[in-house]
């Protein structure tokens, strides 16, 4: 399978040790077509001069140098969550899914170019469509379609589903529309207060943009020059409704006002790619946070109940998928650039293919959470610091941790 290498490590950590602590095994496959030194060879790349727009800032430079290695391997995680995204498609329409699911299909640059642009120490955190940052951020695809799909060994131990998935550096996948971007701040305010050379990528939708909070955590970033990457991921429509009906101004990467802004081809990975290491170093460098804008689009619906057909063409879907791809693009560039050759790229396909079905398996085969009390209360407090009993609804239903049953029933 041409060395495919997961993001998974043990995901279940034992009892007593805090949790969500899923660590990340991500590398570079090793190439069967390919030495090393071939990947440790260094390429130029050119991007076109609609890749980026300012605002009070001189945009990223356009022409830039990344290793071949570093490009194949933003090519092997897009594919992957592509392949992940449709299987959670295929698991929700079997019914193996249920609830919420809002998948990505179309905005894997984003997720890919930020992490590949980042660090560990740095922190992300999200709204509801998430799965892929979660995988980029550490998980394995099991443990993301095992979480799906209310098993004990998915990423929130099954209890948080499609909305809710959490791993080492990455807070969510949050469903309060819009609450995790002063989250996010605070997560910037964390690491300017423990002097870390780090940043917080805050990203939220174009339909989050209009909410209150955004503001006001403009508002505190820029008092206290926080190491804050405001990311609006402007997917074209929120649910339902179009940017323009909902926005009376829809360039987005200027809502900071007195911050200054980026405004990003979200389609083209090595846009992206570019502009998020350009704001990580914005950012620790002191200058404060920055308003980014990634321009993209979701080929499926707002969430699997939505046909997504409703309020846009197909020919419109059509074409952003023809014309306008991040996978389609990289590949060209990847063939170009002579990193690859058409039999490799279409041997890596199979290879995510042959994972993703593997992981699917897995995740399917893997047991839902044991039918007992106990596992309500175990993730209210890190293990060993709880109180000694956590009131319920009525004083019958009080948790006693030391006891691990109820306080007052026999």
């Amino acid at each position: 399978m041409l060395g495919y290498i997961s993001r998974q490590a043990a995901y279940r950590a034992p009892v007593g040790v805090l949790r969500r602590n899923i660590s990340s095994t991500r590398s570079v496959m090793a190439e069967s077509t390919s030495d090393a030194k071939d990947l440790e060879e260094i390429v130029e790349i050119e991007l076109p001069a609609s890749s980026f727009e300012g605002y009070m800032l001189d945009v990223p430079d356009l022409n830039y140098k990344v290793s071949k290695g570093a490009l194949l391997q933003m090519y092997k995680d897009m594919i992957v969550i592509r392949r992940m995204e449709m299987a959670c498609d295929a698991l929700y329409k079997a019914k193996k899914i249920r609830g919420f699911c809002h998948l990505s299909v179309g905005q894997e640059a984003i997720a890919v170019g930020i992490e590949n642009a980042i660090t560990k120490r740095d922190t992300v955190i999200t709204s509801y469509r998430c799965h892929g940052f979660t995988y980029m951020r550490g998980s394995s695809v099991q443990a993301v379609l095992a979480e799906l799909m209310g098993r004990r060994s998915g990423v929130s131990y099954g209890k948080g589903g499609s909305m809710h998935m959490y791993v080492e550096g990455f807070y969510g996948g949050n469903g309060i529309v819009g609450a995790q971007v002063p989250l996010g701040a605070g997560l910037s305010f964390a690491h300017q207060y423990k002097n870390e050379d780090a940043c917080t990528f805050a990203l939220y939708g174009d339909g989050a943009s209009n909410q209150g909070q955004v503001f006001e955590a403009y508002n505190m970033a820029k008092l206290w020059n926080l190491p804050c990457i405001f990311a609006c991921e402007n997917n074209k429509y929120g649910m339902g409704t179009s940017a323009a009906r909902s926005s009376a101004m829809t360039e987005y990467f200027k809502r900071g006002q007195y911050i200054p802004g980026l405004k990003v081809n979200g389609m083209d990975i090595l846009s992206v790619y570019q502009a998020s290491k350009f704001a990580k170093e914005w950012c620790v460098s002191g200058k404060g946070p920055l308003v980014l804008e990634y321009e993209t689009y979701r080929y499926g619906g707002h969430s699997m109940s939505d046909p997504g057909t409703t309020y846009r063409t197909r020919d419109e879907i059509q074409h952003m998928r023809s014309k306008n791809d991040p996978i389609a693009g990289l590949k060209m560039h990847l063939l170009e650039l002579g990193i690859a050759t058409e039999a490799e790229i279409k041997a890596y396909d199979k290879a995510a293919r042959k994972y993703v079905d593997e992981q699917v398996e897995l995740a399917d085969a893997s047991p839902a959470p044991e039918a007992k009390m106990s596992i309500l209360f175990e993730d209210v407090y890190v293990p060993g610091f709880e109180t000694p009993t956590l009131r319920g609804r009525i004083s019958d239903d009080t948790w006693d941790f030391k006891k691990q049953g109820f306080a007052f029933r026999d």
